[in-house]
């Protein structure tokens, strides 16, 4: 406690610098994460629709609902073979 009142005045400002400037950093981090998971992506809202929600939707939403599905599908398949594949290594190791 003594080092810190023996310090000028106007220290705490660095303080405030340095954790600030750490806050961007992860921002930063946390953006381009978001940027190469599909974060952004608008069509995500048609994922919560169903074949139920048919005459709720006009046609050309509806349809693009059912596109949307087809691709996440996709993706969630291309990701799933990539997991078992790194599981099937890593149990080959053991």
């Amino acid at each position: 406690m003594n080092y810190i009142n023996s310090l000028p005045d106007g220290w705490t400002i660095y303080i405030w610098l340095i954790a600030g400037a750490m806050i961007v950093v992860a921002v930063i981090f946390a953006i381009r994460w978001a940027l190469h998971n599909d974060q952004f992506d608008e069509d995500i809202k048609y994922l919560v629709f169903d074949e139920d929600d048919k005459d709720k939707m006009t046609e050309a939403e509806f349809a693009k609902s059912r596109q949307v599905l087809q691709e996440q599908m996709k993706k969630r398949e291309h990701f799933l073979a990539i997991k078992f594949k790194d599981d099937k290594k890593a149990h080959d190791r053991t």
